[in-house]
């Protein structure tokens, strides 16, 4: 407890405190009891013996050490004459000797320091002591205390303590902490594409929410309704599809799947919430009509060949770009589809992803070569010999297996494919579609062709026919109305009363 006495001022009575800072130089503070001198004495008596045992002086700042800092708080801890003796006796016990060899300041306590000294009482645990759970409650509530008045004075902004278990000495992990671990896990284990979309998924949006709440794995596992109020929030705060809040739900259940396998939850929350239905998508496709005006246009421009591609084979963008010369059989007139070419974006940053592996297994596949691309293929092969002569020792040697390259021998980017092909179709006057969308445009011309949904599953490379059938839904109605035509043929008119009465 600091010293102190009452001094009168302009009439009203003023409380200064007395001690001493780290440096044994004498300090003072003055404070206002806003009690007049007249008649209020004995007020001013009491509520000075009160200031003076709860006031801790402000002699530490956050650059002091933990164990000086405890050392010296616990001389003006507001505290009865019993409890100042056994909390005395526990700093300089356990803490003290702990936090000297494990040197921190006051600002750089964590979570991890104080559950790493809480793991040392555990194992400090024999019969002359009366129980490590007791010696982590007592190191709980004494650095809690502490703690809050490095809060108070603004050191620390949240106090380390409130996040520890004060029975088991273990933090409460924060979900956004956690599906960040998480994160760095699986980026091993997936394909590099895959993880490039988990991240962005987590880190622009699933993270940000989690963390500006603080709910910790334990809160969520209780509260399975807070999972529930992010897609809510996502669907309808911030106007998302159904089919993205979908893709965040995969994220963040098999982030609680990873923490039920580290038996840090018995089970998974998410598993207790309703994802939104899945919004059908309806893909947009060419006509034939408008695909040979397309082809016309797309004549002696730079993506001449990944619009044949895609739209004659059905190729995605990442396999028309990936195709290479070595690929192209000329002798058996075939073009093997088993590299891909790709951008993702990570930390901010456009890193180009080149593998000899397809989408899924059944992405790989061998396609005839026919004699009109073949014929093209064999013009390119020149005009890129010739290129290369042209451009000397400026010609890029890194892709010469490429088909898709730009004049001086560099791969044709991503999304300079997705950005020139709109710019063609503008100056073109053509139907706006996305460059999948020829990809989808193949796949109704062959249906419209009379090829069945297998045989377009094995061309296009999806892995399940249920897929085909699931994106190209207008397939399935045009079979219908097939079915009702023959159904018409093969009934009398008198069925159909009133039918061609003008």
């Amino acid at each position: 407890m600091v010293a102190g006495h009452l001094r009168e001022q302009n009439g009203i009575y003023q409380m200064i405190l007395c001690y001493k800072d780290t440096n044994n130089k004498r300090c003072s503070k003055s404070i206002s009891t806003g009690l007049p001198v007249k008649g209020n004495k004995k007020k001013a008596e009491a509520l000075l013996a009160q200031t003076r045992k709860e006031f801790i002086p402000p002699i530490w700042n956050k650059d002091t050490h933990v164990h000086v800092f405890l050392v010296e708080w616990i001389q003006y801890a507001p505290l009865e004459a019993a409890e100042f003796s056994q909390y005395k006796h526990h700093i300089n016990r356990w803490i003290v000797p702990y936090f000297k060899e494990h040197i921190s300041s006051i600002s750089e306590l964590s979570v991890q320091e104080l559950e790493q000294y809480f793991s040392s009482l555990r194992k400090a645990d024999n019969p002359q002591i009366a129980g490590s759970q007791h010696l982590i409650s007592t190191s709980h509530h004494i650095l809690l205390m502490a703690f809050s008045h490095a809060v108070s004075s603004g050191w620390v902004e949240k106090n380390p303590l409130v996040s520890i278990n004060p029975e088991t000495g273990k933090g409460e992990i924060l979900f956004a902490d956690f599906i960040l671990k998480w994160l760095a896990v699986i980026k091993y284990k997936v394909q590099i594409t895959t993880y490039a979309g988990y991240r962005s998924n987590v880190e622009k949006r699933i993270e940000p929410y989690f963390r500006e709440r603080g709910y910790t794995l334990n809160e969520l596992s209780d509260n399975p309704e807070f999972i529930q109020d992010y897609y809510t929030y996502e669907l309808e705060e911030r106007h998302v599809k159904p089919n993205t809040v979908i893709r965040r739900h995969a994220n963040i259940h098999k982030c609680l799947d990873y923490a039920v396998q580290l038996k840090l939850l018995k089970d998974n929350p998410a598993d207790r919430v309703q994802r939104p239905e899945e919004n059908t998508y309806e893909a947009q496709y060419y006509t034939n009509e408008e695909m040979v005006q397309l082809f016309k246009a797309a004549h002696g421009d730079p993506l001449e060949i990944c619009i044949f591609l895609a739209a004659f084979y059905g190729m995605r963008r990442s396999e028309a770009l990936g195709v290479k010369w070595s690929r192209i059989d000329m002798v058996n007139k075939t073009i093997t589809v088993n590299h891909v070419v790709t951008d993702i974006y990570i930390d901010g940053h456009c890193q180009r992803v080149i593998k000899d592996k397809t989408k899924s297994k059944s992405s790989t596949r061998k396609l005839p070569l026919v004699p009109p691309f073949e014929a093209v293929l064999k013009y390119v092969y020149q005009k890129q010999h010739y290129q290369q002569y042209v451009c000397g020792d400026s010609y890029c040697k890194e892709y010469l297996d490429y088909i898709n390259k730009t004049e001086t021998g560099e791969l044709i980017k991503p999304g300079y494919v997705t950005d020139h092909f709109q710019l063609l179709l503008k100056k073109n006057g053509l139907r706006r579609i996305r460059f999948h969308d020829l990809r989808h445009s193949c796949a109704s011309l062959l249906y419209s062709y009379g090829v069945d949904l297998k045989a377009i599953q094995h061309w296009l490379g999806h892995s399940t026919i249920s897929t085909t059938a699931n994106i190209y839904t207008h397939f399935d109605y045009d079979q219908k109305i097939n079915t009702a035509n023959a159904m018409i043929q093969s009934l009398p008119a008198s069925v159909f009363p009133g039918i061609g009465v003008n």
